[in-house]
Formats: structure tokens, C-alpha cells, sequence
């Protein structure tokens, strides 16, 4: 149980659980990516996990491209993973190979935008409104667009009289096996390292001409 008497699991639980290989913690949600080659073979994957789903009476997101399957998994009653999510994944990891697919769990990447802000309360129903937004009901700090193409955005606290900064910034959380080499890659392309200290939980980076991304991981966080 979860320290709020919840039973979300985070992602460091999960990782270190047998048979979870093809799946990587994304924030509040499991997710896989299967290589099925081609749209037949994605449409009978997708079939599967369907009766596998009405059988727990718990259901994933599906995403289904020419060439590979996207899969996400949480509880939406507690808006986070838990059991049900492992063993829901454990059996679409069984299905992809009964079909002989393989899972691609090193590409799977989510972006979020951070805003900078003194006062969240002030700004917060404007970007709710503009954007269509919806609340995320255990953070008051973000908001979600779990219905569509996935957007986040959630506000950081700063001091009203810094000095002029930027005030937006991406986070993008990679599969923690990922994040040295997209790291590596960012400076390689001309981007500088910022801050390493919270590393592997997050590395900011900046470009050129000092627009910061933090390189996100699972490690040691609530999700």
C-alpha cells in the first residue's frame, strides 16, 4: 500500500518485479511499444488483449500504427499503477509472444512543458481554458490530456522577483537506460549540461543559446 493508503505502485516497485521487462514507467501510467511488423498482426494483438481485458474487467489505452502497437496502462480510480496494471501487462507481454512480436521498450519517451509561475492559482483557468485541459486529480498542479494526444502542463513554483528567465521548459522522461545516451546526444549536438546533481531522476540541459529540457527518468519518484 501506497504511503497515502492508496495501492498505486511507483516505478521503481514495478521495475523490480519479475516479468516486466517490455513495460517502462511513465509518469503515472505503464507503457510498451510492440513491434508488429504490420497492421494484421497489430489488429490481432489488439483483439487478444481485448478479451484479456473484458476477462480482469480492466482495459489499456491502444494505439495502433502500420508497424508497432503503443500500449498504456493505469487504474483510473486512483489515477496511477497498481497490481491490476502488472498483471494486465504481464498477459499483452504473453500475447505479443504467443505472435511472436517483439517489444521495443527503449523507445518509448513522454514529453511534458513546465511553466514557470509565482501564483498558479492566477493562471492556472486560463491555461485549463485555452489549451482544453483537464484537472489532474491528484496533482492541483497539473493538468492532463489523457482523452487526446497526451499533453501535460504543470507549473513551477518560482520567486516573483527573479531575474528574467525562461518560462516554459520541456521535460521529457525517457526509459532510464535511455537517458545517458539521449544525454550524450543533446551535447554532442551542441546543447551544454545545466545540472546533474538529481541524476538519474532528472539532467538539465541547455541549447545554445540557453533554452533548458530536464531528461527525466522513473527513478526515485512517486510514479
Amino acid at each position: 500500500m501506497n504511503d497515502d493508503g492508496s495501492d498505486r505502485l511507483g516505478g521503481d516497485q514495478i521495475m523490480a518485479m519479475d516479468g516486466m521487462g517490455d513495460w517502462r514507467s511513465m509518469y503515472h501510467a505503464l507503457q510498451g511499444r510492440f513491434l508488429t511488423g504490420d497492421f494484421a498482426t497489430g489488429l490481432e494483438m489488439v483483439n487478444r488483449i481485448g478479451v484479456v481485458a473484458e476477462d480482469l474487467g480492466h482495459h489499456p489505452d491502444l494505439d495502433l500504427r502500420y508497424g508497432h502497437l503503443n500500449v498504456r496502462l493505469y487504474s483510473h480510480d486512483v489515477f496511477g499503477k497498481t497490481e491490476r496494471d502488472v498483471e494486465l501487462a504481464r498477459k499483452i507481454s504473453q500475447i505479443a509472444r504467443d505472435l511472436g512480436v517483439a517489444a521495443d521498450p527503449a523507445s518509448i519517451a513522454v514529453t511534458e512543458i513546465g511553466l514557470d509561475t509565482w501564483d498558479v492559482d492566477e493562471i492556472r483557468p486560463f491555461w485549463k481554458a485555452v489549451l482544453g485541459l483537464n484537472d489532474n486529480p491528484r496533482y492541483a498542479e497539473e493538468l492532463r490530456d489523457d482523452d487526446g494526444e497526451g499533453l501535460t502542463l504543470w507549473f513551477q513554483e518560482t520567486d516573483r522577483h527573479d531575474e528574467p528567465r525562461q518560462r516554459f521548459h520541456l521535460d521529457i522522461r525517457v526509459p532510464v537506460e535511455q537517458a545517458k545516451p539521449r544525454i550524450e546526444a543533446a551535447l554532442a549536438a551542441g546543447g551544454r549540461l545545466v545540472a546533474d546533481d538529481m541524476s538519474p531522476r532528472f539532467t538539465v540541459l541547455a541549447d545554445a543559446q540557453g533554452n533548458k529540457v530536464c531528461v527525466c527518468t522513473h527513478v526515485g519518484r512517486r510514479d
